[in-house]
């Protein structure tokens, strides 16, 4: 059975118009969680980018990039239950309404306030709090521009990262899966919230893209293990559409524009967790084709899709930023609506636990002391050329598949 749908009522003749000022993306790093000794980290105070938005932005347009992904960092905007400064939001928006450039929003980037956790039983009820007032303090600024939102950024990787390996908040082990409900609750009240305000408000998941494979020569049982867990990645997706969990009270509509995050170490083996190299010398016939990820995604889900977060670090960005370039290349060839590309981070940024080093993977370095602090603050941005050559190139094989991008609509279709 099929079901179309737009956000919020849909008809079978209904399509959805790209929302994107661009097909090439940035993002910036936003997370404000409590990393894994506890300490809470900022990273758009950390990495300057608060204090830098014009010279960020304006930076951005020799590569023709029109959108980028930003954080609001819940942490930081609800000083007391239910109690909300905006201030910050609406500096942020000023200063890309002045600078032409089209923001994303991410409410929860792996933060929250001190006195929650995921667990707790006012979580989904403080978080639809919270995207309801975002909503309405945004709209209050800017009642008609297209308002794209990501309510909680890979409710996958969080729910490992809080729930199995104690990485940030709540630090458990072996609640992985109830971490990724109770998000998923908060979540789906969360666009409700949105939605409620403003219907016509667009959500963007951001969830990891992986392939997880067994062993080579491996038995039955190692086999369908790996595939069970290579099937765990569409959980939170499916739970937001309704498709498992439907008393969280997902719904298709609730789905709209997939958005995908993919890295270099996105494909593993599930039993001993080595990485397949991305590059693939030695025809490993368990690796996939990033067209072939995209693919199954696609025909899961018949949604417009993201590749909402890529880099690499160090010094095979260039050679990442042709492949992705290549394999998005084929994968419009084939026909997958891929509506962008988002080189996330787009400025560098340092280790979230240890705040060195820094990683090196954005299209602009941050200037360091021999001992891998910044040279000043907030840190000076340096334009790695390699990169942004192998950038530039990537843009011109794409450019006669992505423009004009805002012409692009899509047929809804939920299977």
């Amino acid at each position: 059975m099929n079901v179309w749908s737009l956000p919020v009522k849909a008809s079978p003749t209904d399509a959805v118009s790209n929302p994107f000022r661009s097909f090439w993306m940035a993002g910036y790093e936003c997370t404000d969680k409590l990393n894994a000794w506890g300490n809470r980290v900022d990273f758009l105070q950390i990495t300057g980018h608060l204090h830098c938005l014009d010279e960020d932005y304006r930076a951005l347009a020799p590569f023709g990039i029109r959108t980028v992904r930003e954080g609001i960092r819940w942490s930081q905007v609800e000083i007391r239950p239910y109690q909300y400064d905006w201030q910050t939001l609406a500096h942020l928006i000023d200063r890309g309404r002045a600078t032409g450039i089209q923001q994303c929003w991410d409410l929860c980037h792996f933060g929250f306030p001190d006195d929650l956790t995921p667990l707790h039983p006012m979580f989904a009820r403080r978080f639809a709090a919270l995207c309801r007032s975002f909503a309405q303090f945004y709209r209050s600024i800017d009642p008609d521009s297209p308002l794209i939102v990501t309510p909680i950024n890979e409710v996958s990787f969080l729910s490992w990262l809080g729930g199995e390996a104690r990485g940030t908040s709540p630090y458990c082990i072996g609640q992985g899966w109830e971490v990724k409900y109770r998000l998923m609750q908060a979540y789906i009240e969360g666009v409700a919230a949105l939605r409620e305000v403003d219907p016509r408000i667009r959500i963007l998941t951001t969830e990891p893209l992986v392939n997880m494979v067994p062993v080579l020569h491996a038995t039955d049982e190692q086999i369908v293990r790996a595939a069970l867990a290579h099937d765990h990645q569409f959980q939170a997706t499916d739970m937001l559409s309704g498709r498992i969990c439907p008393e969280l009270g997902g719904r298709p509509e609730y789905l709209d524009l997939v958005g995908l995050n993919f890295y270099y170490n996105n494909q593993w083996i599930c039993d001993t967790g080595a990485f397949l190299p991305w590059l693939n010398e030695e025809n490993d016939p368990r690796w996939q084709p990033l067209r072939a990820l995209l693919n199954q995604v696609y025909h899961r889900y018949h949604r417009p899709i993201v590749l909402s977060e890529t880099s690499h670090p160090g010094e095979d960005r260039p050679l990442w930023i042709q492949f992705i370039a290549n394999e998005c290349t084929k994968a419009l060839q084939q026909g997958i609506p891929l509506w962008g590309i988002c080189l996330y981070p787009i400025i560098d940024r340092p280790d979230w636990d240890h705040l060195t080093p820094w990683h090196r993977a954005g299209l602009w370095d941050t200037e360091l002391n021999p001992d891998g602090t910044p040279t000043q603050y907030p840190p000076r941005r340096v334009l790695n050329q390699p990169y942004a050559s192998a950038l530039r190139l990537a843009q011109y094989q794409m450019a006669a598949l992505t423009y004009p991008i805002r012409e692009n609509r899509f047929p809804l279709q939920f299977r």
